[in-house]
């Protein structure tokens, strides 16, 4: 019996389907994408599942938005990752070496692209991996020939986002503003009386940027070190809110539709 498949009749998720449905969606061309996160302390307020949380959220809703017009499959997140030595000092911090960290993802991807799949996106919630899925992108396109795309939904909405924030430059790197907002609108517990905005960011210049959504930075140096944290954050959470979060929600998936849209339709030219 030949297997039809209609993401508009199916699970969203990979791991929902069978083998046959499976080969039937890599045959249709469908689109991976593929959350990538992290297990990590985001200080005395927010769940150390905040990274995963967001991944989930904004994969789950791009993939809905997306289909059936552009047939979409979540592939299962990476909830264990890489993250800085430094953060392990707070409890709920697991970090996987960054080499083992690229091979990973390599794999996952070369396992899929094995299955047929040729479109495959990358979404990363968590600073620390965003140079090693770039690495692990270069690698896949070496091995197979498939050019994998790597997105980090902060970066898509810089000018969406600083139109609605409360906090000014500074308050919304690690576990401040932005997460702590999304967080709240996916209605996770968020315990903002024990929120401090005392580790909010105050260094910045021209080559270096105190917050991941103002902008600014052309270099890389770490934050971690150039001003230490108190509570294992960065920024001002105090400020979040529900509201804040939905219109920036709402903002990412509108972004990541249209670039998912751009992705899947390019065919690239021949060599």
């Amino acid at each position: 019996m030949r297997v039809i498949y209609t993401n508009s009749q199916m699970s969203i998720h990979f791991r929902d389907l069978t083998s046959p449905q499976i080969k039937a969606a890599a045959d249709a061309g469908t689109l991976l994408l593929l959350p990538l996160a992290q297990t990590e302390e985001h200080g005395n307020h927010l769940p150390v599942g905040t990274d995963t949380f967001i991944a989930e959220h904004v994969c789950d809703a791009t993939a809905r938005r997306l289909s059936p017009k552009v047939p979409t499959l979540v592939l299962p997140p990476i909830e264990y990752g890489y993250s800085g030595k430094v953060m392990t000092q707070w409890a709920g911090t697991f970090t996987i070496p960054p080499r083992l960290m690229i091979e990973l993802i390599v794999e996952i991807n070369k396992s899929v692209i094995a299955m047929g799949f040729r479109k495959i996106i990358i979404v990363n919630t968590h600073g620390h991996h965003q140079h090693l899925a770039v690495v692990a992108a270069r690698e896949i396109a070496d091995a197979t020939g498939v050019d994998v795309a790597v997105l980090m939904p902060n970066n898509l909405i810089g000018k969406e986002f600083n139109e609605i924030r409360k906090s000014p430059p500074g308050g919304a790197c690690h576990g401040g503003e932005y997460e702590t907002s999304l967080v709240m609108h996916f209605g996770h517990d968020v315990d903002l009386s024990r929120a401090d905005k005392s580790d909010f960011l105050k260094d910045s210049s021209e080559f270096c940027s105190n917050d991941m959504l103002a902008g600014g930075g052309k270099d890389f140096w770490s934050t971690w070190y150039r001003q230490p944290s108190n509570h294992g954050i960065y920024g001002d959470p105090t400020v979040a809110s529900a509201d804040t979060g939905k219109k920036t929600f709402d903002a990412i998936i509108e972004k990541m539709v249209a670039f998912c849209t751009e992705f899947h339709r390019f065919i690239p030219s021949s060599s």
